[in-house]
């Protein structure tokens, strides 16, 4: 069941303090899982979610027959904080309500996994982390902060570190959101979201999730969209409209933003947290990524020189939503990686 609907259960925390140095009192992560744990604990994976997006939302990758076979594996996707099913502004009662949430980090997310993984279930190893986008941000973080547990990683369409560029797109979001009159500093009413806002940061997104060569050969129509018109407003202005709360979006824009495994205590560079991962990896950037580039990539795991680590690259001109699940051939692609470092001895 995908949707408001859709089943998951929630870990409260009673004091959880963020690196903001604010509290959630208490921090509510929501989560579901797929599978059954084994024995010895040997066969968890964490799989987070991913901007905006909510645990159903990654279930593309999960089933019968796929390297995520439930049948074998015991997977937790939890949700970011922020994303409306976690503590976000939008289900946070006052005085951290709304506007006055207080700020996210990747490591808050990271920590928040990690109390529920080891206080629900008593899981000290992790055969595997992997994500999407801020998802991938979040496994690269999961492998510097507890490299003990962390046996393999795959970070696709994401990075450990938010880039310039990056952020002069989600400058661009955020300006298109905050700046429609009825935004009102994040203080409007339940009711009278910003949609203007809304429809707009859609507009800033669709330049930048697919590639131009995704355009150019409308590949839009395999979505079973008519014209470029159709798609603009039937996928783009639908994805932000649907159930995102505008305050809930900026929160996890901030969260990316400041993204930053050298943030991490203990280093003083991204490259020195990098150097920190022991896990075997494969790293997949997306061949026309805009958002994540592959040379980006490759300097991550340049740095990665204590880790077992491969690029591989996803081809084709889907861009950033290769990592999706909305392209067939990426789904086949992503899931033959996944299977393989699933069949591989752990380093840890």
């Amino acid at each position: 069941m995908t949707g408001p609907d859709a089943p998951y259960k929630v870990h409260e925390i009673p004091d959880f303090t963020l690196v903001s140095g604010e509290t959630l009192r208490p921090a509510r992560v929501a989560y579901q899982t797929y599978g059954s744990l084994n024995d010895d604990k040997s066969n968890a994976i964490v799989y987070p979610t991913w901007y905006s997006g909510r645990h159903w939302d990654n279930e593309w990758l999960i089933g019968s027959g796929m390297a995520l076979d439930p049948e074998r594996w015991f997977i937790i996707v939890p949700n970011m904080l922020g994303n409306g099913l976690s503590s976000s502004p939008s289900n946070t009662p006052p005085p951290f309500d709304r506007a006055r949430f207080p700020r996210i980090t990747v490591r808050d997310n990271v920590e928040s996994q990690y109390r529920l993984v080891t206080e629900v279930f008593g899981i000290e190893t992790l055969a595997l982390v992997l994500g999407w986008s801020m998802g991938a941000g979040q496994t690269y973080q999961w492998a510097v902060s507890h490299p003990e547990m962390v046996q393999r990683m795959l970070p696709f369409c994401g990075s450990s570190k938010t880039a310039p560029h990056n952020k002069v797109f989600l400058d661009g979001v955020r300006a298109a959101i905050t700046t429609d009159a009825a935004f009102r500093g994040g203080w409007y009413p339940p009711d009278e979201w910003p949609v203007a806002g809304l429809r707009a940061a859609s507009r800033v997104y669709a330049g930048w999730g697919f590639s131009q060569a995704f355009y150019w050969d409308e590949v839009w129509r395999e979505l079973g969209y008519t014209s470029l018109s159709d798609f603009l407003v039937g996928f783009w202005e639908g994805f932000f409209l649907d159930g995102r709360d505008p305050n809930n979006l900026l929160t996890m824009l901030d969260t990316w933003w400041n993204g930053d495994v050298g943030t991490t205590p203990g280093f003083s560079s991204t490259e020195e947290a990098l150097a920190s991962i022991r896990a075997r990896a494969i790293v997949m950037p997306a061949e026309k990524d805009l958002y994540f580039p592959p040379e980006d990539e490759a300097w991550a795991v340049s740095h990665m020189r204590n880790a077992d680590v491969e690029l591989r690259v996803i081809p084709g001109v889907w861009g950033h939503f290769a990592g999706g699940g909305a392209n067939p051939v990426d789904v086949a692609f992503i899931d033959a990686a996944v299977a393989e470092l699933l069949d591989s001895k752990p380093r840890i």
